[in-house]
């Protein structure tokens, strides 16, 4: 997956390539520049012999509402739930990696990624319980944020919605 290369969907604002998508998020931001904004990434997938992932960033005016952007990577095959799962962990990952980079460059310093997250379809019920110290071992690593259910809204509702 080379980020760049990527195509988003936005509801508001149709296919954009990922530098258009950035350049919504800065303008987003310029809108109203004194609130507090988080940048989620989340990605979700359904299960089936051949899947796709599809990955969500969310940009949150924190109080103030949000708009997000949505990616599909082709289809794929995983052999295991584990696998499939450290995928979606490492899309997020690799995207929101990108997205701080582009993001610190556009903004300088007026962006903190300290409280920005990744939201993974993972919980303390059912299999994937498991996983958790592991995959929130791997996001922490990359310094962000692990949130799993019930509150990884990005993968579990915005990203599961359009699997």
């Amino acid at each position: 997956m080379s980020v760049p290369d990527l195509l988003f969907h936005s509801p508001s604002k149709g296919t954009l390539s990922f530098q258009e998508m950035l350049k919504a998020i800065v303008s987003y931001m310029d809108e109203e520049p004194k609130h507090f904004y988080k940048v989620i990434v989340g990605t979700d997938s359904f299960a089936r012999s051949d899947t796709t992932l599809v990955t969500a960033v969310i940009v949150q005016r924190v109080g103030r509402g949000a708009i997000y952007f949505l990616t599909k990577s082709p289809m794929q095959w995983f052999p295991t739930l584990r696998d499939r799962i450290f995928e979606e962990a490492i899309h997020s990952i690799m995207l929101a990696q990108e997205l701080r980079s582009r993001l610190k460059e556009e903004l300088k310093d007026e962006f903190l990624w300290e409280s920005n997250e990744i939201h993974v379809d993972i919980g303390q019920n059912g299999p994937t319980k498991e996983l958790i110290d592991a995959v929130s071992g791997i996001i922490r690593g990359y310094n962000f944020y692990p949130v799993i259910k019930p509150l990884s809204f990005a993968a579990s509702t915005v990203a599961d919605k359009h699997t």
